[in-house]
């Protein structure tokens, strides 16, 4: 079975190693070897007196040893003692003190010795002490009377303790006394106060001793210290002497430091090496003395040297003797310094330099044991063998004994003992017992069979291969069952027998084999190495800055051994993360929630595997708004300043960039904080100009990048002195509202700006180059006055003065302003027009006379309108343009004109007032332009070899036509374009037929017409021949017609092809290039109504079905009505037109209910029987000779139907179209609609209208139908 073993890292590594160093020399338990103490109680033992004592003392050796004691150096027999048992199989000692021992009855030296047939190894000497918490000895403590700025030291002087206790000074309601560079405890206990101030007065100063081992705390009586002060001194002294006495005690006085601890200049310490160095020096003085520690001729120790208590405590741990020297204390306030110099030795109790290590040696084999110690002052060193002095010892003639070496020469098994070794000097002793253990032994391999290492690839591996044998065996390492011996810097091999790999790749896996042989034996192991892949951190968290109160998440992105099972642990600042909801670990990630400030830190990714470990950390810093400052004084108080001065409030890890100053007026706007200034975010403290008359607060407001803090609480209140203004209003204007008036207007002076109460104001005037004297007049509370009686548009000069109850403010500048405006009187004169195209004309006028102007010339106004085209009848509805022209421009150009137009325009002068007279009107005309394009282009009567082409003319011609031009050309079934063919057709011809084309070929049109000015944009079509002289089945829009209102249009058309065809209607307006706006048509009607129009427009309209690709109807051309005035007076609201519409329905109702009466005495319709004869009574068969339906008949009436419009291809007709067909709604040439779009009269195709015959319906009229006729 494969045991596994994991090696985590390097350094778990090395301590393996080291283990595996010292289980090598280790004699298996099942063989003869000497004792060796393996746990023993320390050399200085105190023992709580209350419990009971346990001196420990346990050992191994084959066979197992016997253990004594003595006591004091002499035999300790425990037997005679009921209180001291020994443990079983052990020598550890207990004594029980709580069944009535005494703990002081124990006391002494105590050493065990463990023995068996091999030697005997003896422990320390162990020197057992109770510890001791003596009460305080009663003692009678006198008041401290002390003058201020004095030194002052309260001894404590504890009792003698074992151990000595801690000391700490406290008060009565138990509270640690505050200690501070002036007042601070020594390391003796005892309390200094460099100078005592009146806050030192206090009868609780109590000196505490605690005992640890005994857990007591003892405490001192109580201290009184009580400070007089020199002014109270000074009292006490003057009440109790006459005015002639001359005396008064001395105010307190600065002094010099002066050494409370060490006394002298100098002093000396010893310390042992190894231990904590603690020097000490308290000063008095007053100021309070500051020390500064330097060491003569050399540097303090980096790394080592700590300052405690204020610095006055100078700590150097693990002292060694190069720390010895002198150190020099320097204590220093304003007036001197004063210094001491501590000459410090280290002594060194012994310490190891080559311990004494266990032995094993074969019969005849060599062998040395040595001990080897260093100390100040040098250790001697001792032998002893099985614990006697080996001077007495039995002797060896295999052993030697050289100083610090015992030489062992061809041992037998007799030579088998154990040796203590002893270094001592006056501050201790080391003791440590080897011993030498003679066998004869084959090789034996301790490492388990088959054990697993697992190692991450690039690191250390090392195989281990415990051993044991005597004489010591030889290690060789094998690589697979049959491999060679393993040699080379490849590898390194070690006394212990392990087998290093120093950078383990993946091809170093696989079984290993490691052989022990002597002259006695061969034994070999096998062990196994498996590499795995380094677990990585392939997306580390990154620092991250956050708001307070919003949403963080750290990434940590594993990537790993697929063998490995990692585990993710997540740390804030090196511990656990807080019990808390808002904190969310994920799969590979850490999101906290609803960030506070306490979250701020270093938060840090662990990943753990059994083998390796990796980590990442990322900080979070928290930012939020600064906290408000507070503290703010005001100092410095003047009549126009005042320094203001604040704590800043916690930054919140964004640093503050500025403060800002605002103020409140408690006199004139309490509550209202207004800006003052802003100083950076380093600055504390700024001078504030102040105004006269104004109660002032101050706040303080902290800005960082964040934002802003919250205000800070108000300052004192600070009401500066009233004074006379600083200024007068400001934006004083002079504007007239009535041609003879004056308006004077400014802005009011605010509160603080007053400087004083009783602010009015001196408004002043006087006519312009006129020589006149001011007139002026004082208002309060007021921002306006207006002079009457003044005459039109003249400049005036205008001035405001402020003025309160203490004076006026400084001159005020004058302003030049003017009194009202009138309408200019002179029309522009010599108004000429000069056409420059079709679309654009040039006007110029005359300037008129600046002073007809009566105000200030804003510019001149063009109205121009059309009178009329030129090449059709007058618009009903006549637009007049309006051009402004700023300034004294005498010229302009009117642009957007339509082309072969006759035009009028006049022009107005503009003041502030309005428009003067308008000029006479000028008449131009816009010459000819290049047409529109045809208002639409039809392809009818399609023929083996013809068709026949319909057009209108353009809808805005631009001119007189001259003609209009055909191209055409074939396309075939790729969409490629044939040959183009060109014909001119003249202006007044409307229909073209086609002839000599091919069959079943279709064609795409192109048609524009022309003027003198050249040819308009065209309109395309494209059209079929057909194959035969049957009708075609192709899909076909065609009759797309159009009738047009104010605002909406209804458009209908005729469409052959498929059933179930969905037709959409696609307009625009004519000649734009815009696209093509889109309406689908609710299910297959032939009719659609366009709304939301612009009324006056030309449109472009065409019928497309969807499904069929790029399939639809010709264009048409046509415009929506003029905009109609919107004062009409609706018919349909008058009197007369209401009570005659009455009338007509109650006639149109009796004549419906008497017809209704005579059809129901009549027999069986004829139609009857074709309904029976067929499923939908709407469907009947054509006639052969023109293709219209069959008609019903009553048999009374007989009454014929109306024709329909053309039938389909298929020479049927769909019952939706009977049901939506706009035949209903009668005939005539032009339909009209309601604003709603729906039918009044008639409607039919505006070419191919067809005569009426008979009703429109071979039923009686419904009552319903009847009214909606009126509609």
């Amino acid at each position: 079975m494969v045991r596994k073993m994991s090696i985590p890292t390097s350094k778990t590594s090395l301590l393996l190693f080291l283990c595996q160093i010292i289980s090598a020399l280790d004699v298996p338990l099942d063989l003869s070897q000497p004792p060796t103490i393996t746990q023993q109680s320390p050399k200085d033992y105190i023992v709580d007196p209350r419990e009971n004592i346990v001196i420990q003392c346990e050992a191994k050796g084959k066979p197992p040893p016997s253990f004594s004691w003595t006591r004091n150096g002499t035999h300790f027999d425990i037997d005679k003692d009921a209180q001291v048992t020994m443990k079983p199989n052990s020598g550890t000692l207990v004594i029980n003190i709580m069944n009535g021992g005494k703990a002081e009855a124990y006391e002494g030296v105590y050493q065990c010795t463990a023995r068996n047939e091999r030697g005997a190894a003896i422990s320390n000497n162990i020197v057992i002490r109770p510890s001791r918490s003596p009460l305080w000895t009663k003692e009678k403590l006198e008041p401290n009377h002390v003058r201020e700025g004095d030194s002052l030291v309260l001894h404590c002087r504890p009792p003698v303790g074992l151990p000595p206790p801690i000391i700490f000074w406290m008060d009565n309601a138990f509270q640690r006394l505050p200690q501070s560079e002036r007042v601070s405890q020594g390391l003796n206990g005892d309390l200094y106060f460099s100078n005592v101030q009146p806050e030192d007065t206090r009868e609780d100063y109590i000196c505490y001793a605690r005992f640890n081992h005994t857990q007591t705390i003892q405490q001192k009586q109580p201290i009184s210290v009580k400070v007089f002060s020199m002014d109270s001194l000074n009292d006490t002294i003057a009440a109790n002497l006459s005015d002639t006495d001359i005396y008064g005690a001395k105010p307190v006085t600065e002094r010099q430091p002066v050494l409370l601890t060490p006394t002298g200049s100098t002093s000396t310490k010893v310390e042992l090496r190894g231990n904590v160095l603690l020097l000490e020096c308290i000063a008095a003085g007053l100021p309070t003395p500051v020390i500064r520690w330097i060491k003569e001729g050399g540097e303090l120790p980096a790394n080592r040297t700590f300052f405690e208590n204020f610095k006055k405590t100078l700590k150097i741990i693990d002292v060694s003797e190069a720390d010895s020297g002198n150190y020099k204390c320097i204590a220093r306030n304003t007036l001197g310094s004063v210094h001491h110099v501590i000459s410090v030795t280290v002594k060194a109790a012994p310490y190891w330099i080559t311990a004494p290590r266990n032995l094993v040696l074969s019969p005849g084999e060599d062998g040395t044991l040595i001990c080897r110690a260093n100390g100040n002052p040098k250790p001697s060193i001792s032998w002893l063998a099985n614990g006697v002095p080996i001077a007495i010892a039995p002797e060896d003639p295999s052993r030697k004994v050289d100083g610090d070496t015992i030489i062992f020469s061809h041992v037998q098994e007799r030579s088998s003992a154990v040796y203590q070794c002893n270094a001592s000097n006056e501050y201790g002793y080391l003791l440590a017992n080897a011993f030498v253990n003679v066998l004869a032994e084959p090789p034996r391999i301790l490492t388990p069979a088959n054990k697993l290492y697992q190692v991450i690839a690039d690191r250390p591996a090392l195989l281990d291969c415990a051993y044991f044998g005597s004489p010591k065996p030889e290690i060789e390492w094998f690589k697979g069952v049959k491999g060679s011996i393993l040699r080379g810097n490849e590898y390194v091999f070690h006394d212990n027998g392990t087998l290093e790999i120093p950078v383990a790749q993946k091809n170093n896996a696989g079984t290993y084999t490691c052989v022990a042989r002597n002259e006695l034996g061969k034994i070999q192991n096998e062990v196994h190495l498996e590499i795995k892949d380094p677990t990585m951190i392939i997306k580390q968290p990154e620092y991250k800055v956050i708001q307070r109160y919003g949403q963080v998440s750290f990434e940590c992105i594993i990537k790993h051994d697929s063998t490995l099972l990692p585990t993710v642990t997540w740390l804030k600042d090196n511990d656990e993360l807080p019990d808390d909801e808002r904190f969310l670990v994920g799969k590979d990630n850490l999101t906290i929630m609803n960030v506070t400030d306490k979250d701020d830190g270093t938060y840090t990714c662990i990943v753990n595997t059994t083998l390796d470990s990796v980590s990442a950390s990322a900080v979070l810093t928290v930012v939020a708004r600064p906290n408000p400052p507070f503290d703010l004084e005001l100092t410095g108080q003047l009549e126009r300043s005042v320094d203001l001065s604040w704590i800043p409030g916690d930054e919140n890890n964004s640093p503050i960039t500025n403060f800002v100053i605002e103020y409140e007026d408690a006199l004139h706007e309490p509550g209202v904080w207004h800006y003052q200034t802003e100083v950076p975010g380093t600055q504390t403290t700024v001078q504030l100009k102040l105004s006269p008359y104004v109660n002032y607060s101050f706040r303080v407001i902290a800005v960082n990048r964040i934002g802003r803090s919250q205000p800070s609480e108000p300052s004192e209140q600070y009401l500066t002195k009233s004074a006379s203004p600083d200024e007068n209003p400001a934006n004083v204007q002079g504007i007239g509202s009535e041609p003879d008036n004056l308006v004077i207007t400014w802005e009011p002076l605010k509160g603080f700006q007053s400087n004083g109460p009783g602010l009015q104001y001196k408004v002043s005037w006087r006519q312009k180059d006129v020589d006149d004297e001011w007139t002026s007049v004082i208002v309060a509370n007021v921002s306006k006055y207006i002079v009457s009686g003044t005459p039109t548009f003249v400049p005036y000069e205008v001035k405001v003065q402020a003025l309160n109850d203490l004076g006026y403010a400084p001159e005020p500048s004058e302003v030049i302003g003017h009194s009202g405006e009138d309408l200019p009187m002179v029309a522009p004169g010599n108004v000429q027009v000069h056409v420059i195209n079709s679309t654009l004309a040039k006007v110029h006028w005359d300037p008129v006379p600046l002073k007809t102007v009566r105000g200030h010339l804003q510019g001149y106004k063009v109205y121009y309108w059309k009178v009329q085209s030129l090449s059709r009848r007058s618009r009903r509805h006549v637009e007049k343009n309006i051009l402004t022209f700023r300034g004294n421009k005498t010229f302009g150009m009117l642009p957007g004109l339509e082309p072969y137009s006759s035009y009028k325009l006049n022009v107005r002068v503009v003041n502030g007032k309005g428009e003067g007279p308008a000029s006479s009107d000028k008449v131009f005309k816009t010459p000819e332009g290049v047409p529109s394009s045809p208002s639409f282009l039809k392809i009818t009567n399609p023929t083996l070899d013809s068709l026949t082409l319909e057009w209108g003319s353009p809808t805005h011609p631009n001119g007189v036509l001259t003609s209009y031009t055909l191209k055409f050309q074939p396309i075939n079934n790729t969409h490629e374009l044939g040959p183009l063919v060109e014909i001119r057709i003249p202006a007044n011809e409307s229909s073209l037929i086609l002839k000599n084309l091919n069959y079943s070929t279709r064609y795409k049109f192109y048609f524009n017409a022309q003027t003198s000015v050249g040819s308009g944009s065209q309109i395309t079509e494209e059209a079929v021949t057909i194959m035969d002289e049957v009708q075609p089945l192709y899909p076909r829009i065609r009759n797309v017609t159009t009738a047009a209102a104010e605002t909406y249009a209804n458009i209908s058309w005729e469409y052959e092809g498929p059933d179930h065809a969905n037709f959409y209607v696609e307009y625009g307006v004519a000649g734009s290039k815009e696209d093509w706006k889109k309406e689908i048509v609710n299910g297959s009607r032939s009719f659609f109504v366009l709304k939301g129009l612009t009324p006056g427009t030309a449109y472009k309209v065409r019928v497309g079905a969807e499904g069929l690709s790029g399939f639809r109807s010709s264009e048409d051309v046509f415009e929506t009505g003029p905009a109609m005035a919107s004062r009409q007076v609706d018919i349909a609201t008058q009197g007369w037109f209401i009570g005659l519409m009455c009338a007509v329905a109650l006639l149109i109702l009796i004549l419906l209910i008497v017809c209704f009466i005579r059809r129901n005495k009549g027999g069986k319709y004829p139609v009857k029987e074709k309904e029976d004869a067929h499923a939908d009574p709407e469907i009947q068969p054509m006639k052969e000779d023109d293709g219209t339906f069959g008609e019903y008949s009553d048999a009374e009436d007989h009454k014929p139907l109306k024709k329909g419009s053309r039938t389909p291809s298929d020479r049927t007709v769909k019952k939706e179209d009977s049901d939506d067909s706009l035949v209903d709604y009668g005939e005539g040439v032009n339909g009209q609609f309601n604003e709603d779009g729906s039918f009044i009269g008639q409607y039919s195709g505006k070419k191919e209208k067809e005569p009426a015959e008979g009703n429109e319906s071979s039923e009686a009229p419904s009552p319903v139908n009847a009214m909606n006729s009126f509609v």
